[in-house]
């Protein structure tokens, strides 16, 4: 048995991803800052007759996100898909004139060097089983920027960058990098935007390997 892990996995879409690919055979590594809550999801989804088991990490210590990514694959087995899609906090969602160089270092932290740390600990063991699906999700900002959203937009724009780069460095190994841009609210009450859609989606990011970027939708029209 192989392993999903799913950094920043909550309720909502981390739990219909778990869920999804829980049922075509993976392990699922449920990685979040509140242990309390996985353990609670782990054993929601261990009931449904899954293996799963949750692992305390902050994305923006380097350190705990490596152990608890390293303990996954030791306890659950080899990681096969890591999907990287933590919810940015409220605080990097400044205005682009009230935002400091400071008031960056957070979202930078949060979607840049995580995102690093992760994929740096996984590869390996990816490159060891001769296949892997590296999955970043993301909203609308990470390519259309936001002057309300600036931490953001500055930041999934620089993950964006990374992602690309590594989708055009590792294709050659197996190992597909896709992103996911998802420019609406999840679970906001339209059928096709509900955390299991979503979930069908990045599946078939997984199975297909096509296209480095997909939109879950079309971006709106501008004004």
């Amino acid at each position: 048995m192989t392993t999903i892990a799913i950094v920043g996995a909550g309720k909502g879409l981390g739990l219909a991803v778990a869920e999804r690919f829980a049922r075509e055979g993976f392990a699922v590594a449920l990685i979040s800052r509140n242990q309390d809550r996985l353990d609670g999801l782990a054993a929601e989804l261990r009931e449904r007759g899954h293996t799963a088991a949750g692992f305390a990490a902050n994305v923006r210590d380097g350190d705990s996100l490596r152990t608890a990514l390293e303990r996954a694959a030791e306890q659950l087995g080899a990681i096969e898909v890591l999907q990287y899609s933590p919810l940015p906090a409220k605080e990097y969602m400044r205005p682009v004139l009230e935002t400091t160089a400071d008031d960056l270092v957070g979202p930078i932290e949060f979607s840049v060097y995580g995102s690093v740390n992760a994929v740096r600990q996984v590869l390996p063991g990816m490159r060891a089983i001769g296949h892997g699906t590296i999955l970043f999700v993301n909203g609308g900002s990470a390519v259309r920027p936001g002057a309300r959203v600036t931490g953001t937009s500055v930041a999934f724009a620089a993950e964006s960058a990374y992602a690309q780069l590594l989708h055009d460095a590792v294709r050659d190994e197996d190992v597909h990098v896709g992103q996911l841009i998802i420019p609406f609210g999840i679970d906001d009450g339209q059928p096709e935007h509900s955390g299991e859609s979503i979930a069908d989606r990045l599946w078939a990011i997984h199975t297909e390997r096509g296209d480095f970027r997909t939109y879950a939708e079309a971006l709106p029209e501008l004004a």
